[in-house]
């Protein structure tokens, strides 16, 4: 029987690598917002005009982290860490190009 159904799901999860400086990247969970390939194409063509803040919002509806997400935790992690943002928009894009590669 088929695994695959043709709704996708609306989130779905996977660990972004988060740069630390001076040790090796860490692992955080991140809940992302499923899209279908326009809506991806759609979310791709705006995202030059979005700030890193903003567009971790619009991609992720949560992490594991201990601290709840939300605009005032997601840019204490970009201040603390300056390459997150790029891991997580990156691991994101990835994610819904590979799933993509599939169509």
């Amino acid at each position: 029987m088929a695994k695959l159904v043709l709704t996708a799901a609306p989130t779905f999860k996977t660990n972004v690598m988060i740069p630390v400086p001076g040790k090796k990247p860490t692992p955080v969970e991140f809940t992302f917002k499923g899209r279908t390939k326009t809506e991806f194409k759609t979310f791709v063509d705006t995202l030059r005009d979005m700030d890193d803040v903003d567009a971790i919002l619009a991609i992720a509806t949560g992490w594991e982290l201990t601290e709840d997400f939300g605009r005032e935790a997601v840019e204490q992690l970009c201040d603390a860490y300056i390459g997150a943002a790029r891991a997580v928009i990156e691991t994101y894009l990835n994610e819904l190009s590979a799933a993509r590669l599939g169509n």
